[in-house]
């Protein structure tokens, strides 16, 4: 039996969710380092569940895609916060324009997997997410993933990541309330 057989029954997600929501909750009138320091842990959280070895939130914004806040797994350290690159050349692109599912759990087997960006590290498991604001806008994608396939993941992994999106989506607007009142 696997980690994930034991670890994280629907108990276990349930909790993954009771988790994330005390951490928003949390950071409703904390301070920016608060916020930022949430959205890392819900990051950790996401990554431990879904046994990936990076999860990020990234800013979509003049044609690029910024790494913003990135988790990953010990000696995994493949993205840096703050790095970017064209969105055009990114996999998100291709999830938020329904180019590509939001979950993937063998890239190597999508059909269109010559036509994909190429990326310097090869990449077996994705799942990644819009982030959309109060507003409407959409602020960037929360995305997972794994050098290696991962067949075992579920639809309801993808629920838990959209459900971590909406959160972060919650954090991010808090933020920049604040950062206005401040001007």
């Amino acid at each position: 039996m696997s980690m994930r057989d034991t670890d994280w029954t629907d108990q276990g997600s349930d909790d993954l969710e009771r988790r994330i929501t005390r951490l928003v909750s949390a950071t409703a009138d904390g301070g920016d380092t608060r916020i930022d320091r949430a959205v890392r842990e819900v990051l950790r959280l996401v990554r431990d569940h879904l046994q990936m070895e990076v999860a990020f939130v990234s800013e979509v914004t003049e044609g690029r895609r910024i790494f913003r806040h990135v988790d990953t797994e010990p000696g995994k350290e493949l993205i840096a916060v703050g790095a970017s690159d064209p969105l055009a050349l990114s996999f998100c692109q291709r999830v938020l324009d329904g180019r590509m599912p939001q979950m993937v759990r063998d890239v190597s087997k999508l059909p269109d997997f010559d036509e994909l960006p190429q990326t310097p590290w090869p990449i077996g498991a994705h799942l990644s997410t819009p982030i959309v604001l109060a507003s409407g806008q959409v602020y960037g994608t929360l995305c997972a993933f794994s050098r290696a396939p991962n067949e075992d993941l579920t639809q309801r992994d993808l629920k838990r990541l959209q459900m971590s999106a909406q959160m972060v989506a919650r954090l991010i607007d808090q933020q920049r309330l604040r950062d206005r009142g401040a001007a």
